[in-house]
Parts: structure tokens; sequence; C-alpha cells
């Protein structure tokens, strides 16, 4: 059966106190949204269609970067979430397979249990998400009988003894197309809030004869987040998960609760990550690799056996072969690091390809961008560049080469050269101290107010 995702995002997320929609804070170095799309993904939809409102056109942006085909549909009026999911009928026009209604603001839903909202839809006509809440609260509460789930109670509407049910509901939903769609055309809005609950099609799909059952989850899945203070619990909980995956998968980390990741890190079986380490976006270390303490990283690569920091950060494009060294206060951006390339401190190294073997000296600086364009700097493998050489790109630096301490280098070095560029030294005997001997005096004249 094929599958379509409906996913509701429209909300404003007043509570966030924020101009960026709610859907787009991020957890995880990505966008809730994301988070909630990649859930449904993995059930290989054939369609995906986002209802936005607020801020709709960031939101289609965000939706789109991660999948292009995602469609983006606009709800004009807040009316309810019956009212969200119907603005995705056009798109969803002559569809004949399965419905899967998630939350742009609910990120954690696991891939397990939409399966198992999978398996239940061959034996029913609607599945819903439930969980046992330890604390109730304000959720819906779902009222069964046996396997069969009879309605849902919005608590504002729920009884007294209603309100003691703990099975409460997730709002995820699942439904044969034109079967949602028809059971949302009945949805009235006779309740407390005035609103077009998509709760109600349960209650209106039994009156029809229709069978509903619920397939319950952990309640941590269904975390949804309305408030900066539970954004910070959701990005808590994303990360303890992803810590204790990578713990079970191999990786050494001796204080993982000081590790942060991102949604799409990925680091080998064996590699070592000391204390204090954030990842963004897009990094990926290899097995055997050791990224030191207080390091940044993000859109990188790390290859087997290389050593990065402590206090190292490696920026977007930065590729790391094996058994490269990269040092304390070393910067590398968009640059390629040969097999075996020592650059161990104080050093930005941004836009360049250096050879194999290469070493590059403490205070070294690829002088990339003339305010305008940036510009490639080519070191060759068996390099030496002395401390404190300024390369000012485009140049290329030939295998064997050597660049004197304290050079600028400012044209191209031929293989096997030496290259010195430094102003001559000027000495003066006796200077320094008749120097300090003036300074002395003007600043004391300053004290007492003498020009």
């Amino acid at each position: 059966m094929s599958i379509a995702l409906i996913i509701l995002a429209a909300g404003k997320g007043t509570r966030m106190e924020s101009h960026l929609p709610k859907v787009l804070h991020k957890i995880g170095g990505a966008p809730m949204l994301l988070h909630a799309m990649q859930s449904g993904i993995a059930l290989s939809p054939e369609r995906i269609i986002v209802v936005a409102g607020h801020g709709a056109d960031r939101v289609r942006i965000a939706a789109q970067a991660h999948d292009p085909d995602t469609e983006v549909v606009i709800q004009t009026e807040q009316l309810g979430t019956a009212h969200a999911v119907a603005q995705a009928r056009p798109a969803l026009n002559g569809f004949d397979g399965d419905v899967l209604v998630l939350y742009g603001d609910t990120p954690f839903i696991s891939h397990a249990s939409l399966e198992a909202m999978a398996v239940a839809r061959a034996q029913h006509d609607v599945v819903v998400l439930g969980f046992e809440a330890t604390d109730p609260d304000r959720y819906g509460r779902l009222v069964m009988q046996g396997e069969s789930l009879q309605r849902i109670v919005e608590f504002k509407d729920a009884s007294v003894d209603e309100r003691t049910i703990t099975l409460c509901n997730s709002g995820v939903i699942s439904a044969q197309a034109e079967t949602l769609f028809d059971l949302i055309d009945a949805v009235g809005n006779d309740n407390a809030g005035e609103e077009h609950y998509l709760t109600d099609i349960i209650g209106i799909a039994r009156a029809r004869g229709l069978s509903a059952t619920a397939v319950t989850c952990d309640e941590s899945e269904t975390l949804g987040i309305n408030s900066r203070a539970e954004l910070a619990r959701a990005e808590a909980a994303f990360q303890s998960r992803a810590r204790a995956a990578l713990l079970a998968d191999g990786v050494t980390m001796q204080a993982p609760e000081t590790v942060f990741l991102s949604f799409d890190t990925v680091i080998g079986r064996d590699a070592e990550i000391e204390p204090n380490v954030v990842f963004g976006p897009g990094a990926t270390i290899e097995s055997g690799a050791r990224i030191r303490a207080f390091s940044h990283l993000e859109g990188c690569h790390v290859s087997r056996g290389a050593v990065v920091g402590p206090f190292a950060r490696l920026r977007p494009g930065a590729e790391l072969a094996e058994d490269v060294h990269v040092g304390n206060f070393v910067e590398v951006k968009n640059a390629q690091l040969a097999e075996g390339v020592k650059a161990n401190h104080l050093t930005y190294i941004g836009d360049a390809d250096i050879g194999e073997r290469s070493n590059i000296g403490a205070g070294t600086i690829t002088c990339n961008y003339d305010g305008v364009f940036k510009h490639r700097t080519t070191i060759g493998a068996d390099a030496f560049i002395g401390s404190n050489t300024m390369l000012v790109a485009p140049v290329s630096v030939g295998d064997g080469a050597l660049t004197a301490s304290g050079s600028v280098i400012t044209r191209d070095v031929p293989d096997g050269a030496l290259a010195l560029a430094r102003a001559p030294q000027v000495t003066k005997d006796g200077h320094a101290k008749r120097l300090f001997e003036m300074l002395k005096k003007k600043k004391e004249n300053l004290r007492k107010g003498v020009i």
C-alpha cells in the first residue's frame, strides 16, 4: 500500500516568543520539522505534503531543502487540526493509498511506531498512535473497548471519569485517503474550543460502522514542543539518545554528557571523542580517528587515524585524510589535507590543497580572501611551511619545497626550492635604552599635566 504523509506545520508557536515559525526551531542542528519528516520518510512515502501557515515561505524552503519533492499547502486560517488536514486534499486528488498525519512540532515519533501503525491499518479503517501518560494533564483521552477505539475526547470536553483515563492521544493518525477526507467533511466545531478537531473522526467512523484502534508508543516519542523550555528538554532528549546510540556502536566517549551531536553526525567504531566536543551538521568521523577536547566540527570528513584538537575547528569542506594531525587552535575550511599532513598549532588553512606528509608550521595563514573573491593555495607533498608564513593566494608551493619562518609568500615556489620573503632586519645599538627613556618621560609629563 502506498503512503502519503501530511505534516501539520502551520502554527505560529506564540509561546516560543519568536519571529521564527515554531517548526523551524532546531534540535540537533536541524529544524524540528525535518525530524518529523525523517520519521515518516523511513516508510518510503509516495507523497509528502506539509501544511504551512505562519512563515510559510520559510517553512517551504526548509522542507524542500530536505526533500525537493515535498509539496507545501497553505492553511490561511487556524480553524483546527481537521481543517488543517483538509488543506492537503487538493494536492492528494486521485491518491488512493494510506495517509499518515504527523506534526512538525512532534519530532521524535519512531520508525518502529509508524511501522506498527501500518500493520494495524491492515485490520482497521483508522489507526491512532497513543501512549500511557505519566501525567495525563490536558492530553486528549483514548476511550477504548478492548482493542476497539471508541472515541477520542479532548481534555476540555472530557467528563470527570474520562479524565481518569491515562491512555492519551499523540495526534498521529492513519487512514485510507478517501476515508480520511470523507470523515473530515463530517467534522463540526461544536466544542469548547469551536475548532474542527481531527480527533472527532473516530466517533464519526464508529457511527458509520468503520473500525478504529490505537497503537501505543513510549511517551517520550510524543514530546510536543510549544515553548523554549520544551525545546531545551527536547534537545536534551535528542542528545541523550544520540550519545547512547554511539556508545552502543563502539564509539569511546570519556564524558558523553559533554559531547554535543547533530541530527546527521556519523562516527565510526573505535573512534575516540574526548570531552567538550561539539559536532555541527554534516560531520563524518571514520573509525579509529580521535577528536580531542574542546574542538568544534561541522561539514567535514575526518579519516581513519587522524587526530583533531584539542581546541581545533573544522569548518565546511574540511577533508582530512588518514593520519592527518590538526592541533590546538588550528582552523580548517574548504581544504583538502592529504595523508600524513601535520598542522599542529595556531594555524588557519582555508581554500587549500595540501599534499602528503607536508608540515605546516605554527602561525601559518593561507590568505585566501581579497575582500571580494576567495583564492586557493596549493602545497605539494613533503613540503615544509615555516612558522608564521603568510601564503597570499592564489599561490602554490611545490613538492619538497620550504618556506622560511616569517615569510610572506606571494609568488609560486617551485619543487625543492627554498623561499625567503622577509624585510631586512635593521639593528641600532643603544636605541632601545634611549627610546624607553623618552617614552617614560612622556608618560610622566602626561601624569603631571605637562604637554
